[in-house]
């Protein structure tokens, strides 16, 4: 027959078991993903499924009221979102350049990847990822993510926790893209082999720090601000590193890249 001091032992484990399930919830809750596979689009209609679970942030207010910018130019918002996971500072919000492009090269681990930013498809988050790699943000980062299932090909960088969950401590607005392909499911569309968008959770006006890198044509919902280009160079490399696939740690086809990927530097051209 039990004893009290026995039921008291159980009813503390049972009570950290619940306690652990619930910290595992939280962490997963608060991870920043794209979606799982272009079967999940179909999905994504009926119920916003994530490549992991429900969203972590609440839909943020609408951006209040602002002075017109000068023409060529923006205003942007860099609401503060939390803790970051490595030191950085928002970036100057007002009069934002919408014109041109910027190179930016990324030295990796794996090999190099150069990457050009289009300022007019997307200048708040150009804006917002020129100024972190000229803090060093993304030095020294790995890219956690590497997707190779059918509709979905990418690799995840961006977040210095090596988690995906972190960000910069704050976030950036939407620019969904609107030149993109349709899909041919309901409201898919294709992202193209070398494009670089941004990360976020199911919330609107999500993005931090972490972008994915296409490497072959993926379907999505058209919520990814797209901005910018890998060159030939990088995409080789991100090849190389999908061809040694993933470690299937978030399901098949989706995990760590089996070859550690680390941004060693992430220079923007002057």
């Amino acid at each position: 027959m039990a004893t009290n001091q026995m039921r008291r032992e159980a009813a503390k484990r049972k009570l950290a078991n619940q306690q652990a399930r619930r910290a595992e919830r939280a962490r997963r809750q608060k991870r920043v993903a794209v979606i799982s596979s272009a079967a999940a689009v179909v999905v994504v209609v009926v119920a916003v499924v994530l490549l992991t679970t429900a969203p972590w942030k609440s839909d943020p207010a609408q951006p209040a009221a602002q002075a017109a910018a000068p023409p060529g130019t923006v205003n942007c918002q860099y609401p503060s979102d939390g803790a970051a996971a490595k030191p950085a500072n928002a970036p100057q919000a007002d009069a934002v350049s919408n014109q041109g492009t910027v190179p930016v090269s990324l030295t990796t681990s794996a090999g190099p990847i150069g990457l050009t930013l289009n300022r007019a498809e997307a200048p708040c988050t150009v804006n917002s990822f020129t100024s972190l790699a000229s803090q060093g943000y993304f030095n020294d980062t790995p890219c956690h993510r590497l997707t190779t299932s059918e509709g979905l090909k990418v690799l995840q960088c961006g977040d210095p926790s090596g988690q995906g969950t972190g960000g910069p401590g704050y976030t950036i607005a939407d620019e969904p893209p609107t030149n993109l392909a349709p899909a041919g499911q309901s409201g898919a569309v294709i992202y193209p082999r070398g494009t670089i968008a941004m990360a976020k959770t199911s919330a609107p006006n999500s993005g931090g720090s972490q972008f994915f890198l296409v490497y072959a044509d993926s379907t999505l919902p058209p919520d990814y601000t797209v901005f910018g280009t890998i060159d030939e160079a990088g995409l080789a490399t991100v090849d190389k590193v999908a061809g040694a696939g993933t470690d299937d740690g978030n399901g098949p086809g989706d995990g760590k890249p089996k070859t550690p990927v680390t941004i060693q530097t992430a220079t923007v051209a002057a």
